[in-house]
């Protein structure tokens, strides 16, 4: 955590830039990361998008359809867009502040946006040139990337567990 001299220690959400993410958020995360890794081998999650000359956004997840992996030179911030970056909704966080993103991520380059709603149960997929899709059960089909999702998985409960 990064504390100024003379000053009190930044939050999480002051330090990412980002509300404090929950357990719902988490398992939502890491099973439509798996789901988008039976279709692809470069998915991210929590990477550093330099989105602006002095503007960085960190996306739950992001996905490339090319590109290389290079385990002795590691990049901290990524210049080049993903075709595809997923906002997930934490417990506190406004949908002003997720919504306010999209922009941003389609003047960078990004070609589709997923903005999942764990308590909801819903995903809606906005791509660059105005279009939206939206999606509660079955399988979310990205019309732009053609990413699918089997949201049964990515939502499912397990029963008997706290």
């Amino acid at each position: 955590m990064h504390v100024s001299a003379g000053s009190a220690p930044l939050t999480y959400e002051e330090e990412r830039g980002k509300p404090m993410p929950s357990k719902n958020h988490s398992i939502v995360q890491i099973r439509l990361g798996a789901e988008f890794l039976q279709q692809t081998q470069l998915v991210f999650s929590e990477l550093s998008l330099q989105v602006g000359f002095d503007k960085t956004r960190v996306p739950d997840l992001c996905v490339f359809s090319r590109g290389t992996i290079d385990f002795r030179h590691d990049e901290v911030s990524v210049g080049d867009p993903p075709e595809t970056v997923v906002e997930i909704f934490s417990p506190m966080q406004p949908s002003q502040d997720v919504m306010g993103k999209l922009d941003e991520y389609f003047a960078f380059g990004v070609k589709s946006v997923w903005v999942v709603s764990p308590p909801l149960r819903h995903v809606t997929i906005f791509a660059a040139d105005g279009r939206e899709a939206r999606f509660t059960a079955g399988m979310a089909l990205d019309p732009v990337t053609g990413l699918t999702a089997d949201l049964e998985k990515v939502f499912r409960s397990l029963p008997g567990t706290a």
